[in-house]
């Protein structure tokens, strides 16, 4: 699994282990947990940068009909695990 080290608005790290990823209407989605097994807290998340930028700006999808459509996708690409809101 991929880990990935995020920086928040502060400067401060945040490691997360990405499940899954996809491309929806022209934006990236990740599907990422704190835990590199086991059960774990996820989050989705968006890349909203720019294709022209070369660093990636991801945010927590909070939108609930937005979450409910993208996690319905990693839903049907990760078969094995159940995802709970």
């Amino acid at each position: 699994m991929e880990k990935l080290i995020f920086q928040d608005e502060n400067g401060a790290d945040a490691e997360f282990y990405v499940l899954e990823q996809t491309r929806i209407n022209g934006r990236n989605y990740l599907l990422v947990t704190d835990l590199p097994e086991g059960d774990g807290e996820c989050l989705l998340l968006k890349d909203r940068s720019l294709e022209s930028e070369k660093e990636s700006l991801y945010e927590i999808v909070e939108d609930e009909q937005e979450q409910d459509a993208v996690l319905a996708v990693f839903e049907q690409l990760l078969e094995d695990v159940q995802i709970q809101k």
